[in-house]
């Protein structure tokens, strides 16, 4: 297994290098140009600025069975469509049952954004919030059969 990091704008890179470190699992962070993100423990790719660039590299680089960072709802569509795995930055797997509601939501949500309406962002990331992040990503890793080093 294989771990790809979806960097723009993630907020559990450094959580997600701790646990695989422990776990010697190898980890490349993808990033465009203006989010570049360098860590001795994983391989960075930096892609050209453009929408959806950094997608379409995980994509064409990940192969079935590899674990994919993300919160990005086509991401993890993809992912999924290539027999990989998907986890959002709170520890919660996307799976293909819930995968078509997901996107539906991002794209009305799109719709009334330019309608002129708007949308709540995101809360304040809380610490909480990271450590759900380790324990979920450990929990997955143990469910894979994968061993502390």
């Amino acid at each position: 297994m294989h771990v790809w990091i979806d960097a723009d704008g993630s907020p559990v890179v450094k959580q997600t290098l701790h646990v695989a470190t422990h776990y010697c699992i190898s980890v490349t962070i993808v990033t465009d140009r203006s989010h570049e993100i360098y860590d001795e423990r994983a391989e960075t790719v930096v892609v050209d600025e453009g929408r959806d660039a950094v997608d379409f590299e995980i994509i064409a680089r990940m192969k079935a069975g590899d674990l994919v960072i993300t919160q990005d709802y086509g991401l993890a569509s993809l992912v999924l469509a290539k027999k990989g795995f998907a986890m959002n930055e709170n520890g919660v797997l996307y799976r293909e049952e819930t995968i078509d509601v997901l996107l539906y939501q991002r794209a009305m949500h799109a719709h009334i954004r330019k309608s002129g309406g708007r949308m709540k962002g995101p809360k304040k990331r809380k610490t909480a919030q990271n450590e759900q992040f380790s324990k979920s990503f450990n929990q997955f890793l143990q469910s894979h059969d994968i061993r502390l080093k």
